[in-house]
């Protein structure tokens, strides 16, 4: 069944894109907001509360309302784990944006690919060529596709393995995530407060990074995926980021990394990859790497269904 809701929840994603998704963050905002303005002393046991408070209700009534749905008609329980796959995953979240730099840079129209990034990522990106713009926007990619999919698609199947329904396990994922970017991220507003939220997620994070980085492996080039993860993942300042980025770069064939110029200074990062530098034709490797391994998770999932089937 988890298998199902997954495969219906990514055709309903791409037939009829969420165009509210923005209210949902806009509430979830607001929500979280709450917790900050009642609870946030700058202290870590403060933080751990408060997350603890705003995570616990929203996955206690997901849980339970998948099996009192459950319990009266097994397809109303599939249905809401479509649903809740509907808002918590989902390619479109940020394909607009991949597409129209895509375009752009293919059709030589930099100053347009400029304007692209910047709203996606929310930082200036005048100062950037067109191999710097390949270059961050399939990094983006990487981690937006590992984030909106992969990671929770992983929790969505330990949930449904375990008999708990995959709708709790994707929530619990992205309520991590969103908490993480609005408080552990903001350490020097919010002191210690978001400390917490950081070390959540990076549990939540764990499984999923490494498997999406295998999946890369198995789909790409896995000789220097494997390389690349093993030498160079380290090096980011995000470790964990740094096994996503390195084993796409390495996957891939390309150049990651390397220093960059933001707000008129030369930002330094560590080169990721190895191969050829970033360009537009590499933005198109990424769009198949990232769909060969929907399918290769996919076609696992069926495997692992027909065989608890005939087990």
């Amino acid at each position: 069944m988890s298998l199902f809701a997954l495969i219906a929840a990514l055709l309903l994603e791409q037939l009829q894109p969420l165009s509210s998704r923005k209210y949902l963050y806009r509430w979830l905002s607001g929500y979280v907001n709450f917790f900050q303005q009642h609870f946030n002393t700058g202290q870590h046991k403060h933080g751990k509360v408060a997350w603890l408070l705003a995570v616990l209700p929203l996955f206690v009534s997901v849980l339970v309302l998948y099996w009192l749905l459950y319990c009266a008609h097994p397809i109303l329980a599939w249905a809401f784990n479509v649903l809740i796959l509907y808002l918590t995953m989902g390619f479109r979240q940020f394909s607009h944006y991949f597409t129209g730099i895509h375009h752009a840079l293919r059709d030589g129209k930099l100053d347009e690919a400029h304007v692209l990034l910047a709203k996606w990522r929310g930082i200036p990106s005048q100062e950037l060529n067109a191999e710097e713009v390949a270059r961050i926007t399939i990094e983006e990619a990487l981690i937006a596709s590992h984030r909106n999919v992969f990671g929770v698609v992983v929790w969505f199947v330990l949930f449904s393995a375990v008999g708990l329904g995959g709708a709790a396990g994707a929530l619990l994922y992205r309520l991590g995530q969103f908490l993480r970017a609005h408080w552990g991220e903001n350490e020097s507003e919010l002191g210690e407060f978001g400390g917490f939220a950081q070390q959540a997620f990076y549990l939540l994070e764990w499984l999923p990074i490494r498997l999406t980085a295998v999946t890369f492996a198995i789909v790409g080039n896995f000789e220097d995926t494997v390389y690349c993860w093993r030498t160079q993942a380290s090096s980011w300042a995000d470790s964990e980021v740094g096994i996503l980025l390195a084993s796409g770069a390495g996957a891939l064939g390309v150049r990651l990394g390397l220093p960059t110029s933001q707000n008129g200074q030369l930002l330094d990062r560590p080169e990721l990859g190895i191969g050829d530098e970033a360009d537009a034709d590499f933005m198109q490797s990424t769009i198949g790497l990232v769909w060969r391994s929907v399918v290769f998770w996919l076609i696992l999932l069926l495997l692992l269904t027909l065989a608890n089937l005939l087990g």
